[in-house]
């Protein structure tokens, strides 16, 4: 990993459901992956076109992340470790997010990549939000803490609402794959205990760079829209699945803890 504090990730997404019938799409995105435990350094990378903490075509906002009320981020995520039981000497934590692209941003998932002094990666923990403006996080961590490498599976019952189309049931089979310079961060939905194939399979594969302004810039030229896309095309595969007489559910009551811990269900 280089010894940069942000990184520009170009890569894509894909989705693809395996039943009742198959409905599968891919699309190219760049997202920030950010080393929020130096937040001085991320603030020296603010330029005319990237702004940290501070309005500019593209740019990160603390608020957007975390408990969302002016909480520092690393002290947000401290206490929602500790929360979850999970102690450790916290090392380098990085955040793999979309950045707000001219004033607008949704994630429907980021991921903090939570490292020990060592530089082991210790937790995951992503950071859920669906489109009716609710958000829930899960702390995943391997059995005994154990540091989570290329072959682990990280596995966490499914309490929040995401979409439409699928019911609050079953459990998340997580994976991250950081080999050869394109990690890969994996989700896979087991909607029912009984299948051995999941219901859903979400992926995002990024290929990480040091910032630099002509980069993002192109990047941004290519895709001036993409997070206002990325809402779009939820829309747009939700009414592709509806047209395609997929079940529809009502948004369900929130979980009463806004923080699942993977502790008691892994798989």
């Amino acid at each position: 990993m280089t010894e940069s504090a942000l990184l520009l990730c170009r890569g894509r997404v894909m989705h693809a459901r395996l039943r009742p019938f198959v409905h599968r799409f891919v699309y190219r995105v760049f997202c920030l992956r950010l080393r929020i435990d130096q937040p001085a350094q991320l603030a020296r990378s603010t330029s005319w076109l990237f702004g940290f903490e501070c309005a500019r075509p593209i740019s990160f906002r603390a608020q957007d992340h975390g408990a969302r009320d002016g909480t520092e981020l690393m002290k947000w995520l401290s206490r929602t470790l500790v929360a979850s039981d999970v102690h450790f000497e916290l090392g380098a934590v990085w955040l793999q997010c979309f950045p707000r692209v001219l004033g607008y941003v949704f994630n429907p998932v980021s991921f903090w990549l939570v490292h020990d002094r060592t530089g082991a990666l210790r937790a995951l923990v992503a950071e859920v939000n669906n489109t009716f403006g609710q958000r829930h996080q899960y702390v995943l961590t391997a059995p005994n803490l154990a540091p989570i490498g290329a072959t682990t599976k990280l596995a966490c019952q499914k309490v929040f609402h995401v979409s439409p189309f699928c019911d609050v049931a079953g459990h998340y089979r997580f994976e991250l794959d950081e080999r050869a310079g394109q990690p890969r961060l994996a989700i896979d939905y087991f909607d029912d205990e009984q299948e051995l194939q999941p219901l859903l399979r979400t992926a995002i594969v990024v290929q990480p760079q040091p910032l630099r302004t002509r980069a993002l810039l192109a990047a941004f030229l290519t895709m001036p829209m993409m997070t206002l896309g990325v809402m779009l095309r939820i829309h747009v595969q939700a009414f592709k699945l509806w047209r395609r007489q997929a079940k529809y559910r009502p948004v369900p009551a929130l979980p009463v803890d806004e923080v699942t811990h993977n502790f008691t269900h892994r798989k």
